[in-house]
């Protein structure tokens, strides 16, 4: 139910101090959207996104808040807000200019996308809608650290369409988070009226539809009656008492952005009619009919900041670019936590252990190590304890608090735990099958991955997410996909593979241990295969991200490999052998990153090589590792390089269509001899 709005009278427990320095700001904001159009017209900059027609339920907002204790993921239209919430004019020029001391990117992302670890303003980017999960995680974090700290994001109303929205929605009040949704509704997504964008043009009808949803609706260009609204949501988030959903009635008083023109969408009449609604005016005939500041005064404080924003902008201007080389910097961190962990293969004196207990261990021996690892997905609780029984004792172990069921949403789940990442816990989730990973892919690739080098290594997000892979398990189209191809053009994320137990425990171990977000692989195939098994390592026993292994020695052909095939291709040369041929069998275990060196070394010694994977040939995996040996090892190869993947067909349930789509013992094996025979 909407909560009731108490009657406050314009201006009550404001100071006229107070009031003349949230007057500052927005005179501040609405002058700096100016002075950037100047600039930009200038040449100085390339794009900018007005907050004018905003500013007052915005710095309403911020002012209701604790910058540097509470938590900010604010849209790209939210300049008053940021410049409330304790953001310089000088460092919002800095981003504006993209120059290198910008603390948002340094440089690295478009204008208008904030960042400010100080002030605890988490770095966004440019999708619309993916800050809010990542909000519901950051407020998931701080109710299980028992924190009373408040989350507030933002956006326009264009972005409610959303299903990350929704989602975000639905879990903060499962949880009764304490996180303040504002959305910002001046009627336009773009150039999209809002009757075009939602089901009778008002989120307020909508969330109607939440339970445990406290909802206002407010003249967002009425400073006195947001920030009457914007203390009732946050004193209600900080008491415990759910999440909030306001809709600001806005106005947008310039174009989208400077790349827009909205006189081809909007009429004179409509655009007149706003600019009667601005906010700025309406502050202004409170001071002046309260008496706490003429329109003299008004007149010279205008001028004032105009020369502070004038000389601001000036000293910004000649601050330097970003090294071009820098580029580089910051895809991943600069040193893994466990630098002091000593690498290598420890006496192998335990149990043998299948490949699916090896990861439960795994975790469980991580969760006992480090309070701050969460862990969350689809069944993992008990009793299911993970539908491949992965997670299995877990949530009995160490409580619904640290393993517990997220909602059947995959975006959700990548979001929340981007959102737990950037604060400091450690999420480990499970996305249920890889197939249905796609759902998460905004967040994966536009959010997750980027997340350290769009901020200048300012912020981390070591969030692993653990996905059964591959087929050969009669799943069909829909439970048997392979995924490491699509995912390894991503730059920032680690995909580990491991395809036998002690390697599955050792390498689950770095990843978690590490500071960067990981895709961990698990082949549901190899889940209980006795060849997968392997005599259990202890609870220290790492295995080093990004080296691959030679399983087999051999000096006539190569196979470089991973997954599924390793065992395969082991098969085929075992055979090989007793033919007289020794062919060598590289499991590279990690897709990125490639331990490059070691497969060129075996091709200089054997001279010919085939890559073999389970995924589609065409675009698989195998295609980069190809082109890598021909670029760097041509000179060596005695014989083209050859590959052997799976059918470029989807992958039929029956046994006879899967077993024809995906490669088979007998297809290595006819394809070494070829290869040897060249």
């Amino acid at each position: 139910m909407p909560v009731k709005s108490v009657k406050i009278k314009p201006g009550s427990g404001l100071t006229n101090t107070t009031l003349k320095s949230l007057y500052h700001n927005l005179i501040k904001a609405r002058q700096m959207d100016q002075k950037m159009l100047i600039m930009l017209k200038q040449g100085k900059s390339y794009f900018h996104i007005s907050c004018s027609g905003h500013e007052a339920v915005q710095t309403a907002f911020a002012y209701a808040m604790q910058p540097g204790y509470d938590w900010a993921y604010p849209y790209y239209r939210d300049l008053a807000f940021v410049l409330q919430y304790g953001v310089t004019i000088e460092e919002i020029f800095l981003n504006f200019l993209a120059r290198t001391e910008d603390p948002s990117s340094g440089g690295r992302q478009m204008s208008n996308h904030y960042g400010h670890k100080k002030q605890r303003i988490v770095t966004q980017s440019s999708p619309t809608g993916t800050q809010y999960l990542q909000a519901v995680g950051c407020a998931l974090g701080a109710q299980k650290e028992g924190k009373d700290e408040v989350v507030y994001v933002s956006s326009g109303e264009g972005t409610t369409a959303q299903g990350d929205f929704h989602e975000a929605l639905n879990w903060a009040t499962r949880d009764k988070l304490p996180v303040i949704f504002l959305v910002q509704n001046n009627k336009y997504a773009i150039s999209v009226p809002v009757e075009n964008q939602l089901a009778g043009s008002s989120i307020y009808k909508i969330g109607a539809g939440y339970e445990g949803l406290n909802r206002f609706k407010v003249d967002g260009t009425d400073f006195f009656k947001s920030y009457e609204v914007a203390q009732k949501a946050v004193d209600l988030a900080r008491a415990g008492q759910g999440p909030s959903l306001i809709e600001a009635d806005t106005i947008r008083l310039l174009p989208h952005s400077s790349s827009d023109s909205q006189i081809k969408y909007r009429s004179q009449k409509e655009l007149e009619e706003d600019r009667k609604n601005d906010p700025i005016p309406k502050f202004e005939t409170y001071l002046i009919r309260e008496k706490i500041k003429s329109e003299n005064e008004i007149e010279i404080l205008k001028n004032q900041i105009k020369q502070e924003i004038d000389k601001a902008a000036e000293a910004m201007d000649k601050k330097d670019h970003p090294n071009p080389d820098s580029v580089y910097d910051y895809i991943f961190a600069t040193e893994e936590k466990n630098t002091d962990v000593n690498y290598g293969r420890e006496p192998e004196s335990g149990n043998r252990v299948v490949l699916v207990d090896a990861i439960n261990h795994a975790l469980k021996e991580e969760m006992s190590r480090d309070k701050n690892i969460l862990l969350f997905g689809q069944d993992v609780a008990d009793g299911k304890g993970g539908v491949f029984t992965a997670t299995s004792g877990i949530s009995s172990m160490f409580g619904e608090k640290r393993c517990f069921n997220a909602p059947l949403a995959e975006s959700s789940i990548v979001g929340v735990a981007i959102g737990l990442a950037v604060r400091g816990l450690k999420p480990v989730v499970e996305i249920q099958f890889g197939d249905y990973i796609w759902t998460a892919m905004m967040q994966i690739r536009n959010e997750l991955t980027t997340i350290r080098w769009r901020s200048n290594n300012n912020w981390a997000c070591p969030v692993i997410i653990r996905v059964p892979v591959g087929g050969y398990i009669h799943g069909g189209l829909c439970h048997s996909q392979n995924i490491e191809a699509f995912f390894s053009h991503l730059p920032g994320l680690k995909i580990l593979y491991p395809c036998q137990a002690d390697d599955a425990k050792g390498l689950l171990k770095s990843a978690i241990r590490g500071n960067d977000p990981v895709l961990f692989l698990e082949h549901k195939g190899l889940y209980r295969q006795s060849y997968a098994a392997a005599p259990e390592p202890d609870e220290d026993y790492l295995v080093p991200i990004g080296k691959g292994i030679i399983r087999r020695e051999g000096t006539d052909a190569t196979v470089v490999t991973y997954g599924a095939l390793v065992q395969k291709s082991l098969e085929a040369a075992r055979i090989l052998s007793k033919e007289g041929f020794e062919v060598e069998v590289i499991d590279i275990r990690t897709i990125a990153p490639l331990d490059t060196p070691l497969i060129l070394n075996s091709v200089k010694k054997t001279n010919k090589v085939l890559v073999t994977h389970e995924d589609s040939q065409f675009q698989g995996f195998g295609s980069e590792i190809a082109a890598q040996i021909a670029e760097f090892s041509f000179e060596h190869l005695d014989a083209p390089v050859q590959r052997l993947g799976g059918k470029d067909v989807p992958i039929g349930y029956s046994p006879v269509l899967e077993d024809n789509t995906l490669p088979q013992n007998k297809d290595v094996l006819e394809k070494l001899r070829q290869l040897l025979k060249y």
